[in-house]
């Protein structure tokens, strides 16, 4: 009989939900503990006053508390090097080491790596200074994509229709995402098509797909205003066809996977595809190394297998070793948003409805307890609400129905999940 193992997740939102969610389904696990979580982990897990950021003592908690698997759910761990620290103690921990995360953490080594490596992706320049950045615009015949190189929380990213945009694009950027993440700036060509996310876990050679996914980012219907860090996914069973599947592993992830380890980081953990469905094939729009949010919601709640056991196989380099189970059918995640969100976010709002739920899992995302015990809102980003089906429809129909039951103040949310990209 194999011992009950205690679990660390590094993280507060509500793909660090999902993954508590997930973890306290196996029957192997007898303790989740979350760093730092929100009100809705602290249902299933402790929560623990230390911040994400905070590597040093992340490693002595796991030390002082005998973690036996420590899940790091965003990027800003692992730019810091949290796997590396865990491994340099003897502390299991399932994600990217440092090196591995400049895929995600540096824009411009990932461009670069993917021209080394021969993956296909959009054309691009790299500019050190805004009026370089500004100059470098004639490259182009009108629309362009403005990217900060560093990490920004998903919003470092801008699609500028002509030049004049491009302009106050580049001029805004730095007040936008701060100065850090914009020391080097990418312009490339802005690619048409139909934007699809598909996740990987892999464990420095084998790897296994997880369903394709659509993300929605935009703030407004119908794909308008500011970029977010996401107000909705889905996931279907035929989001990729077979043929387009064995172009992205033919083109993509075998490239991808052996550049990484000609370039003497073996990738593991969870590798994200940001890819672009174009006429002129598939090209990778950007690389993420950890689950995406709300990504994790739709993809999860489809996982039919040990979470625990995926973890360990991919610590141990024996992903080949498993095969991971999906439920067939469609599953959907919409995002409750605050008011003012993504600019000027309200928070400590008090949220009503949430026992009045059935039929969908509500993933709390920037949730926390005021004096008394309300709950209320501490985030741009306040729930996701998640269902599942055997259709897209069907699925909506329950988180749209479910949704109705909750509130509070200036609470906004996306009519048209699903429905567009």
């Amino acid at each position: 009989m194999q011992d009950k193992m205690k679990i660390l997740i590094v993280g507060s939102g509500g793909r660090e939900h999902a993954l508590a969610w997930k973890f306290n389904k196996s029957s192997r696990v007898s303790k989740i503990y979350c760093a730092n979580g929100n009100a809705g982990i602290s249902q299933i897990a402790e929560c623990v006053d230390i911040l994400p950021t905070e590597i040093v003592k992340l490693r002595d908690f796991a030390l002082a508390n005998k973690i036996d698997l420590t899940f790091v759910g965003g990027e800003n761990s692992l730019a810091l090097g949290i796997v590396d620290e865990f491994k340099q103690n003897n502390l299991r921990i399932f994600g990217a080491s440092k090196k591995a995360t400049q895929l995600e953490s540096s824009k411009v080594f990932a461009k670069d790596f993917m021209l080394r490596n021969g993956v296909s992706t959009a054309k691009y320049f790299v500019a050190n200074s805004i009026n370089e950045a500004k100059s470098l615009l004639d490259s182009f015949e009108e629309s362009v994509v403005i990217k900060a190189d560093g990490l920004a929380a998903g919003k470092g990213v801008i699609v500028a229709k002509n030049k004049v945009e491009a302009v106050s694009a580049i001029d805004d950027l730095e007040g936008y995402v701060g100065k850090n993440a914009c020391r080097q700036i990418v312009l490339e060509e802005c690619l048409i098509g139909k934007e699809v996310s598909l996740l990987m876990f892999a464990d420095g050679e084998s790897f296994s797909l997880m369903p394709a996914v659509r993300d929605h980012k935009r703030i407004g219907e119908g794909d308008t205003g500011a970029n977010t860090g996401g107000m909705g996914t889905f996931s279907t069973d035929d989001l990729l066809t077979e043929s387009q599947l064995s172009e992205i592993i033919a083109t993509v992830i075998n490239p991808t996977l052996k550049g990484c380890i000609n370039e003497c980081f073996p990738f593991s953990g969870i590798l994200f595809l940001g890819l672009m469905l174009t006429e002129n094939g598939i090209k990778v729009l950007e690389y993420n190394v950890r689950f995406g949010d709300p990504e994790t919601q739709s993809i999860l709640i489809k996982l039919d297998s040990d979470l625990v056991e995926i973890c360990e196989k991919v610590i141990d380099h024996n992903l080949d070793q498993i095969n991971i189970k999906w439920k067939t059918g469609a599953s959907a995640c919409v995002v409750l948003a605050a008011k003012g969100y993504p600019q000027n976010t309200k928070t400590g709002d008090v949220i009503s409805g949430l026992d009045k739920i059935e039929n969908a899992i509500v993933f709390h995302a920037g949730t926390s307890r005021d004096d008394i015990g309300n709950l209320i809102t501490s985030g741009g980003r306040v729930l996701g609400v998640s269902a599942l089906s055997e259709n897209l429809e069907t699925a909506l129909d329950i988180a749209y129905s479910e949704i109705k039951k909750i509130n509070w103040s200036g609470m906004q949310f996306r009519r048209d999940i699903g429905k567009s990209s």
